[in-house]
């Protein structure tokens, strides 16, 4: 398996053993069993926004500000997305079952990755103003892919299949030329595929049906490229719709089933550099989430469920 498909698997791992914040669903049943249930609530708050974040991205097309030009023109990206991650320490966590104060839970520093392919297409190349076109139209396509996969701690089941295709559009603002950057407008809608995961910890046993994380973006973004080298920048808010169901066992007993949702909008601020002739392009990208409010009921030592979180990509743009 990819590393990047590594490191999507270990976020839905820990995500499996998340729901809980002693939500009214985790209030029945002995007091090991309520630590169960608590603790996977919070690890679902705790990496939905990460997942989020990873599917997003920044640019809707890696280093391009306006529209593309009308029918006849394209842009294909094949792209590697990573985020500055950090998953909490499930392996050493035993829940009480005497007690249900909350407890601080370990994280550790994770990249977490998610392949994509990014495609947009000309519809209409705008109107003629000056030097440059405005109201130029793409419509924009998205797919991603998580692979089916099974090892002695960890099966992962994809339901509704391994790929998800996303859609969105961008309206052009400028179109670029010789003398005008490029600016746009887009509005891009991108999921995560439907999961159902089991994860084994000795005696423990966590399951999670129907993990879904459905993101809703735009982005302003402004490039120029003087041929061989571009730059782009842009800001935008990324919009998280999370949901799962999430039970199992803990020491011999069944832990109570909850089934958890979040919504989580967030500000993202990224830069692009991009080089190479006309027709492909490397590009690099750097950016940031930030905002919104995320509870849990225990505490996680390093970041919150709610903090910043760096991302970066690269990737090849082939296009006309």
């Amino acid at each position: 398996m990819k590393r990047s498909h590594v490191l999507v698997m270990g976020a839905l791992a820990a995500t499996a053993m998340s729901v809980q914040a002693q939500d009214p669903g985790c209030r029945t049943g002995q007091v090991v069993q309520r630590n169960a249930c608590t603790m996977g609530a919070d690890l679902f708050r705790y990496m939905a926004p990460q997942l989020g974040a990873v599917i997003a991205g920044g640019n809707t097309t890696p280093g391009q500000g306006g529209s593309l030009g009308g029918i006849g023109h394209f842009a294909v990206s094949v792209r590697a997305n990573a985020l500055q991650g950090s998953l909490p320490d499930v392996g050493n966590y035993v829940p009480s079952a005497t007690s249900t104060s909350a407890v601080t839970v370990k994280t550790n520093d994770q990249i977490l990755g998610m392949p994509a392919v990014d495609a947009a297409i000309g519809v209409f190349g705008g109107l003629p103003l000056a030097v440059t076109k405005v109201g130029g139209v793409d419509l924009l396509l998205n797919a991603s892919y998580i692979p089916e996969y099974s090892s002695p701690t960890v099966d992962v089941k994809l339901p509704d299949g391994s790929l998800k295709v996303g859609v969105g559009a961008r309206v052009g603002i400028l179109q670029e030329g010789l003398v005008t950057p490029g600016i746009g407008f887009s509005y891009m809608k991108r999921d995560l595929p439907t999961v159902d995961l089991v994860a084994t910890n000795g005696a423990n046993r966590f399951e999670v049906t129907g993990l879904s994380v459905k993101t809703t973006s735009w982005r302003l973004t402004a490039s120029k490229s003087l041929i061989a080298f571009g730059l782009a920048a842009g800001v935008g808010q990324d919009k998280y719709e999370s949901s799962a169901t999430v039970g199992g066992s803990v020491q011999g007993f069944a832990s109570t089933s909850f089934s958890g949702k979040q919504d989580l909008t967030r500000t993202n601020y990224f830069a692009n550099a991009s080089f190479g002739m006309v027709l492909a392009k490397v590009v690099a990208e750097i950016g940031a989430v930030s905002g919104g409010e995320v509870k849990t009921y225990n505490t996680f030592d390093g970041k919150a469920a709610d903090a910043s979180r760096l991302y970066g990509s690269v990737a090849l743009r082939i296009g006309f």
